[in-house]
C-alpha cells in the first residue's frame, strides 16, 4: 500500500466541470498519499480557479490527438495504473504505448473504468468486476469496473485524510468576512444549481417569509446558478420590487471559487442546494442541510438514481417531498423547508460514510491486490 506508483488519469470535459472536479480531487489526494500522477484533460481551463496553485505530484497534460507522449515520458515512466473517468476512452496511442512497454519489460498497468456515481443498487452487483479487451494492442488484458458509491460493498467517497482536522478549525466568521460577507441574524444559503423551474418560487418563498423566521442570505455560485437567478428577476418584476422593499432576502454572487473555498462556502452555511456528483459529496461531508439538484436525463432514470439516494439517507418525508419538487417540471414555490429535521438527516449520514473507507483508500487497497 506504501509503494510510490505512476497513475494515469484521463478525462474529458463534457459541459458542467463536474468531471474535472472529480479527477483533480482524485489526482490530488493520490499525491498526497505519495503517488505519481498524469492527468490528461481535453480542456484544463477549469484548474486556473479550481486549484490555481496546482498540486505537488500532479502533471497536466493536455489530451489532444494526437497525444504527446515525449513530454509526458510515458516510455520512463509507464503507468502502474491506467484510469478512464465517467466512460471516456484512453487515448488509443497511449494504449499502443503501453502494450509495448508491457511486451518490452512486463509492466502491464492495472486499467480502471472509474464510473459515476450512484446510489442504486446495481452498484454493489457491478462493483470491480472484470471485462476482457477484445480487440486492439492491449486486446487480452482486462478493464475492471470501479464504481464509488455509499456502502462497504463499492468504491467509498472522495475524502481526503485531513478534512475532518480542517471543519474543526474552521472559522466560519473569518471566512465569510475574507469574502466580504457581513450580517447576523441571518440564515446563510448557498445556491450552486442548474435552472430548476422552482427557482422563482423559492426566491418568492425567501424573500416574503425568510426562513425558519430569519431573513435569508442567498450565496449564489458563480456560472450557471447566477444566471438562473438574474434571470429570475429579469423575469420577475414583482419579485424585483419586493427584492429592493420589504424583502427579507438579500444575494450575495460569489466569484469563482477554489475547490478548498467552495467546501468552506457549504461549512459556513445553514443549507447548501447543490448540483452534479462532486458537489454533493461534498454537501455530505458538510454535515449541513443540503438539497441536490441531480442532473437531469430525457428519459427520466435520474428520478431512480435520485430516490435511491434519498433511501440512502433514510431522508425524512419533508427533504424528500422537497427534494422531488426541485428536481420536478413545477414552477411552484418547493415546500418550506424544515431545518431541524435536516440538520439530523445530515448529521447522521455523515457519521455512517465516515466510518467506511473512502475512495482512495480503496482503489489503492484494489490496486494492491489486483496487479
Amino acid at each position: 500500500m506504501n509503494q510510490r506508483l505512476q497513475w494515469d488519469i484521463f478525462c474529458k470535459v463534457i459541459d458542467n466541470f463536474g468531471d474535472i472536479g472529480v479527477c483533480w480531487r482524485l489526482a490530488a489526494d493520490l499525491a498526497a498519499r505519495g503517488q505519481r500522477v498524469r492527468l490528461w484533460v481535453d480542456d484544463a481551463s477549469a484548474l486556473e480557479w479550481m486549484a490555481p496553485g496546482g498540486c505537488k505530484g500532479v502533471e497536466v497534460h493536455p489530451w489532444h490527438a494526437p497525444l504527446n507522449l515525449g513530454a509526458a515520458r510515458l516510455e520512463a515512466r509507464p503507468p502502474a495504473v491506467l484510469i478512464e473517468a465517467f466512460g471516456c476512452e484512453v487515448a488509443p496511442e497511449f494504449i499502443a504505448s503501453c502494450a509495448r512497454t508491457a511486451c518490452a519489460k512486463g509492466l502491464k498497468p492495472l486499467w480502471i473504468n472509474l464510473e459515476y456515481l450512484s446510489a442504486e443498487p446495481y452498484v454493489a452487483r457491478c462493483h470491480a468486476l472484470p471485462s476482457p479487451v477484445q480487440g486492439g494492442p492491449a486486446a487480452g488484458w482486462l478493464k475492471w469496473f470501479f464504481y464509488p458509491g455509499f456502502t462497504p460493498a463499492t468504491g467509498g467517497l472522495l475524502r481526503e485524510p485531513d478534512l475532518a482536522e480542517r471543519q474543526s478549525r474552521f472559522d466560519s466568521a473569518a471566512w465569510l468576512a475574507k469574502q466580504g460577507i457581513a450580517g447576523t441574524g441571518e440564515k446563510r444559503v448557498s445556491l450552486f444549481c442548474y435552472e430548476p423551474p422552482a427557482l422563482a418560487g423559492l426566491l418568492r418563498q425567501f424573500a416574503q417569509k425568510g426562513l425558519a423566521g430569519e431573513p435569508v442570505r442567498l450565496l449564489v455560485a458563480a456560472g450557471r446558478a447566477r444566471q438562473a437567478v438574474q434571470a429570475v428577476f429579469n423575469d420577475e418584476i414583482s419579485l424585483l420590487r419586493n427584492h429592493h422593499k420589504h424583502s427579507l432576502l438579500s444575494i450575495s454572487y460569489l466569484p469563482l471559487l477554489t475547490q478548498r473555498d467552495f467546501d468552506h462556502l457549504l461549512w459556513a452555511c445553514d443549507l447548501n442546494f447543490v448540483r452534479g456528483e462532486d458537489s454533493v459529496v461534498r454537501a455530505l461531508w458538510a454535515a449541513k442541510p443540503f438539497v441536490w439538484q441531480i442532473y437531469p436525463q430525457h428519459d427520466g432514470a435520474h428520478l431512480d438514481k435520485l430516490d435511491a439516494f434519498l433511501d440512502m439517507l433514510q431522508a425524512p418525508a419533508s427533504l424528500r417531498r422537497f427534494h422531488l419538487a426541485w428536481n420536478g417540471d413545477s414552477e411552484a414555490a418547493p415546500p418550506v423547508p424544515e431545518l431541524p429535521a435536516w440538520q439530523a438527516c445530515a448529521a447522521a449520514v455523515r457519521s455512517r460514510l465516515m466510518e467506511q473507507d473512502d475512495l482512495c483508500s480503496r482503489l489503492r487497497g484494489f490496486v494492491a491486490k489486483n496487479r
